[in-house]
């Protein structure tokens, strides 16, 4: 399926997993769940959702930049992305779940990324960082492991 496990995902997901939280991708929960978030974590009712910057605005990126030609296709596709993810997301709230949004373009300081997750989702023990989280040596790892660029869709 397009728009799965895409690059920045599976880098969430690497950077989740030596943090060592332990959370579902395919399960039944994210099919349930409003929006099908990306990452869910079933024991803290969390949703993740790991945007692309192109195709969800993040505000202020060079990433989200509007496409010149056919702007009158573009326009309304992309207030229909928001739109639908707000509900998704106001409805997930809803049902007394925590929603939170990794930006593609965050996963650039991964140091950054890991200091937001662990501020928002409980621990089970105290955990620093752990060792060797550089963001030079997680984009060596990342780039070895899923390819140098990441495809836009």
């Amino acid at each position: 399926m397009p728009g799965k496990n895409t690059k920045p995902e599976r880098i969430a997901r690497s950077l989740l997993h030596r943090l060592g939280y332990r959370f579902t991708v395919n399960g039944p929960n994210n099919l349930k769940l409003p929006g099908k978030p990306d990452i869910v974590f079933p024991k803290y009712t969390t949703a993740i959702f790991v945007h692309r910057c192109f195709w969800y605005r993040h505000a202020n990126c060079k990433s989200a930049s509007t496409p010149k030609t056919n702007t009158e296709y573009w326009q309304p596709k992309f207030e229909r992305n928001l739109q639908r993810d707000r509900g998704n997301q106001r409805d997930l709230k809803a049902l007394d779940w925590q929603v939170f949004v990794i930006w593609e373009c965050e996963l650039k300081k991964l140091d950054t990324v890991a200091a937001r997750l662990i501020s928002c989702l409980p621990r089970e023990t105290s955990c620093d960082l752990p060792q060797g989280l550089d963001d030079k040596a997680l984009a060596a790892e990342n780039q070895a492991r899923y390819g140098k660029g990441t495809k836009r869709r």
